[in-house]
């Protein structure tokens, strides 16, 4: 799984925790997910969310499986630094629900991300996830009427819609 023949004892600790917590995660075993870290926290860099401690990083596994509710992963790389390893992967997951005011389109999405897993010694602090919004975006609101797509998109970024029409119609 990584591009490193000889792994430390260290390393070798750290990418059990990363690869059972992605395990974990596809699995909905969120329970476990949680317990791969003391005190869970999230960054998703694109939309400046932050996901901090147990009920709210649940919260937030709530919302994307109820979106996504076979979201899953596909591990292209794996690599070690000072203080993390980093996962190079695919994203993938059927919009079957709501999404931050966007509805069910029923599309697949296969969106490549990195994550950074922080570590403290062998002790994960935090999970750093970096992708680009705009090609999940472009899979997911393939076939929504030309006129839905500014009041959807400006909803998923957290921003009141310029027209209450295509608001009141997504509504």
């Amino acid at each position: 799984m990584t591009n490193q023949t000889q792994l430390t004892a260290l390393q070798a600790r750290r990418e059990r925790i990363v690869l059972d917590h992605f395990a974990d995660e596809t699995r909905q075993d969120f329970d476990a997910v949680l317990g791969t870290f003391p005190h869970p926290h999230y960054e998703l860099i694109p939309s400046g969310e932050v996901h901090d401690g147990n009920d709210d990083v649940r919260q937030y596994y709530a919302e994307t499986r109820r979106a996504f509710p076979d979201q899953r992963h596909e591990i292209i790389q794996l690599r070690h630094a000072d203080d993390s390893v980093i996962v190079e992967f695919w994203l993938l997951g059927t919009h079957r629900g709501p999404l931050k005011g966007i509805p069910p389109t029923g599309n697949a999405f296969r969106c490549r991300m990195n994550a950074f897993f922080i570590f403290e010694g062998d002790t994960l602090v935090c999970e750093r996830v970096y992708f680009d919004t705009l090609t999940m975006l472009r899979q997911l609101l393939v076939g929504v009427p030309p006129e839905m797509v500014g009041a959807l998109v400006q909803g998923l970024l957290g921003q009141p819609s310029a027209t209450p029409k295509a608001e009141a119609a997504v509504a």
